[in-house]
């Protein structure tokens, strides 16, 4: 490391102003402070100090993710092998279902990173300014959130859209309203419904007469189908990384940990799903409503949203107490949408951009209340 850190340095005036490579400045300063800490420093006045900046912080949620995409990459496989009859086991053949998954889920990953990394380096050369580094954490995101089955065009179509219009045309990493890989998966939800959707979608290559139908779609009817231990391990059909909530939650115990993660929003999240939940079973004026308020933590990826885009540093709430409103009501809404309107199963996709517009506003009113009271005192 201590080499390729000398030759960087070595090479670093060709890439400066007036230099050889001058144009390629943007895409030299972001890869030598992707793998080594910045040199920039603060000067005048008291700054806080610490051993980690933006890249390592996205870096941190990169790895987070890596349980789910792992699980994600066996699961694309197990469900594949099962609608053909082999391999029934969870054990039986591993390293085919592994490769299976992987020769599926890799090239959304591909796809995902080349668009919106070149999207990126694009605009950021032409504008002269330094590369964004919250891609690094949406590019895994938005094939986390795919089918298995879907095409990768529309993978690269919605990315590139996502990257203009969610980020890029409100100023770039930190300046966006809404969670760029939602972005992505609602424009693909509205625009081509079919992939989104259905019975064909969730299993790469399955059998014609095996139902690749999720927890739920199942649920609508009154019953997911599947087991709690599935639902909970991963074994059923789903997004890429949606399906174990295991997985998901080492995933969120990372995050806690190393302070990247805002606990209050998983946790109130999950309580205004809990609340909501519990409010339709005792209501039960349908199947829907009937369902266990539990199951909806073990269907579809509310799990997921809560832990890994709810949280979004940009575009969630700010203000401590603001996070605790914001969570529940992303949970209370997911909840609702999948009730009220089973055409939109996924409701936690629809809550979470909603609570990011309310986000500022609930932002606003928190501070308004801190001032009255404050006020008060004095």
């Amino acid at each position: 490391m201590k080499f390729l850190k000398e030759k960087i340095l070595e090479f670093r005036p060709q890439f400066e102003k007036g230099g050889k490579y001058e144009k390629f400045h943007t895409v030299f300063d972001g890869f030598s402070t992707f793998l080594f800490t910045p040199d920039h420093v603060t000067h005048g006045g008291t700054h806080i100090k610490a051993g980690i900046d933006l890249k390592r912080t996205m870096f941190f949620v990169v790895i987070a993710m890596v349980p789910a995409l792992l699980f994600g990459m066996y699961n694309v496989g197990h469900q594949h092998f099962i609608s053909n009859g082999e391999f029934l086991g969870y054990g039986e053949g591993l390293i085919d279902k592994l490769i299976f998954g992987a020769i599926q889920v890799l090239p959304l990953v591909v796809v995902s990173y080349g668009v919106g990394l070149g999207i990126e380096f694009f605009i950021a050369s032409k504008k002269g300014h330094a590369i964004n580094e919250g891609f690094l954490v949406s590019g895994l995101l938005i094939p986390l959130v795919m089918p298995p089955a879907i095409p990768l065009w529309m993978v690269a179509v919605a990315t590139a859209f996502a990257v203009i219009f969610a980020k890029e045309v409100f100023g770039g990493t930190g300046m966006n309203i809404l969670n760029v890989a939602l972005t992505a998966r609602v424009f693909l939800f509205f625009a081509y419904p079919t992939f989104m959707s259905g019975d064909t979608v969730w299993i790469a290559d399955k059998a014609d007469a095996y139902s690749g139908a999720t927890a739920l779609a199942n649920s609508i009817a009154g019953s997911p189908g599947y087991s709690v231990s599935d639902m909970l391990m991963g074994f059923i059909p789903g997004s890429v990384g949606e399906t174990s909530k295991i997985a998901i939650l080492i995933g969120a115990a990372f995050l806690i940990l190393t302070g990247i993660g805002s606990w209050k929003i998983m946790l109130s999240v999950f309580m205004g799903a809990a609340f909501m939940g519990l409010v339709f079973n005792g209501l039960a004026l349908n199947e829907f409503m009937q369902v266990p308020f539990y199951y909806h933590f073990l269907m579809g990826g509310l799990v997921f949203g809560a832990v890994f885009m709810a949280t979004d540093p940009v575009t969630a709430a700010q203000t401590e107490r603001g996070k605790w409103y914001y969570g529940f009501l992303i949970g209370l809404m997911a909840v609702m949408i999948r009730v009220f309107n089973p055409a939109y199963p996924e409701g936690i996709m629809l809550a979470i951009l909603f609570g990011n517009v309310m986000a500022p506003l609930i932002d606003y009113f928190v501070v308004q209340a801190n001032i009255k009271r404050r006020l008060a005192r004095a």
